[in-house]
């Protein structure tokens, strides 16, 4: 009798669990989506720099290289759909860096981020792109006459980039975006689903068909 309570004990304790797990994950999915299934990792690192309400339902995970012309020309695209849906959507950026060199500018995001300015550096680095990123003569000297612009400590920009932590981040970034088949820049996620056909509207199509489906009373 004592090993019969004892394991009719253990089944509901498993069962308890078991539950509790799936309700769990039940809940984190309606929350986040695609958040909670088994390769959230792949998408968003703890190291992810991110943009948007941590209640956003609608994680766009995009892999970017600051040197993809394609890149800079959808950055303002992107924060129009968030500012059409505030609150709504979170940006997760990823490094890409496949142009020759582009690791270069992501230490030098990443050492920006150090002083709190990493989107206001993104910016500048987009805006200013054309002078530094040509495909035909690459002048990578060129982008420290513009980061003052962003308001950077431009001596600690140089100091901060060499960090190994970075590289190890890169590698990470970019084993990631191989494993989600990210084979060019941007590389676009909606909750997990990929941006199949390339485009603005495409892309707008793909975020607005997760917004709906994640706030369906608004």
């Amino acid at each position: 009798m004592k090993y019969v309570l004892f394991g009719a004990s253990c089944l509901v304790l498993v069962l308890a669990f078991v539950f509790g797990s799936s309700y769990y994950k039940g809940q984190q999915a309606e929350k986040f989506g695609f958040m909670a299934q088994e390769n959230a990792s792949t998408f968003v690192r703890d190291h992810s720099q991110t943009r948007g309400s941590e209640d956003a339902k609608v994680y766009l995970v995009e892999f970017m290289d600051p040197a993809c012309e394609t890149c800079a020309a959808f950055f303002p695209f992107v924060k129009k759909m968030m500012d059409t849906y505030p609150g709504k959507i979170k940006l997760v950026l990823r490094y890409a860096p496949y142009h020759d060199g582009a690791d270069y500018f992501v230490k030098i995001l990443e050492a920006a981020r150090k002083q709190g300015k990493f989107w206001e550096a993104l910016e500048v680095m987009y805006t200013t792109q054309p002078y530094w990123a040509s495909h035909h003569n690459p002048q990578p000297e060129k982008i420290w006459q513009f980061l003052p612009r962003a308001g950077l400590d431009v001596e600690r920009i140089r100091k901060d980039m060499n960090d190994p932590v970075i590289v190890k981040l890169i590698e990470q970034d970019l084993a990631d975006a191989k494993a989600l088949d990210v084979r060019k820049t941007p590389g676009f996620f909606a909750n997990g689903k990929p941006l199949q056909t390339f485009g603005y509207q495409q892309l707008h199509q793909l975020v607005q068909s997760e917004i709906m489906k994640n706030y369906p009373n608004e």
